[in-house]
């Protein structure tokens, strides 16, 4: 009977935490994903990925700790304003996009620090390695937009070391940072 009690207990809070689930969408033309690198210690180079997506859920239509987050990008739409360097980086020598065209991303955890600050840590995979890595996430708020649409709103930064998942090993950090800042500017839309 204790059994039976326990299993109904756990199917009812599974249950209810489906039906309270929110689902949001990715706002790509408020969205986007950059990057930046150093560029023979002297000067910074900034570049940025034309597609991209990214599913979120979470348990409450405000609250954001805890969200599953899923966020993918097109490697092949790499974009640093030169045509040249954006061939380049295509190449075995950096992304090598023939055989690595994505770059996921899985949260596994979103835990709230301070104000509207929180911690989003998972498993980010580029060039064939996945490692975990940690962002700093800034909520800037909700609003409805025009047409009734609830919008989120989210600035997302880190550093990683490009070397660590593989990435222009045989470019030395003299010429390009390994340390590589990325931005994500995000806004989403909930799902109806």
């Amino acid at each position: 009977m204790k059994k039976l009690i326990l299993t109904t207990a756990a199917a009812v809070a599974m249950f209810v935490a489906q039906a309270q689930t929110t689902n949001w969408n990715l706002d790509k033309s408020h969205s986007s994903v950059k990057f930046a690198v150093e560029h023979l210690v002297i000067s910074t180079v900034e570049g940025s990925f034309k597609t991209f997506n990214s599913t979120v859920s979470t348990t409450s239509p405000t609250n954001f700790e805890g969200a599953t987050i899923n966020f993918t990008i097109d490697v092949n739409t790499v974009n640093t304003d030169d045509e040249k360097r954006d061939g380049h980086l295509k190449t075995a020598d950096f992304f090598d996009v023939a055989k690595f065209g994505s770059i996921a991303f899985k949260g596994a955890t979103m835990k709230k620090t301070t104000g509207n600050n929180y911690k989003l840590t998972g498993e980010l995979t580029m060039h064939g390695v996945t490692k975990t890595v940690t962002f700093d996430v800034k909520f800037n708020g909700l609003a409805k937009d025009p047409w009734g649409n609830q919008k989120a709103g989210f600035k997302i930064t880190s550093t990683i070391n490009r070397k660590d998942f593989g990435v222009g090993e045989s470019t030395p950090g003299a010429i390009v940072s390994e340390e590589v800042t990325i931005t994500t500017n995000l806004e989403l839309v909930q799902a109806k």
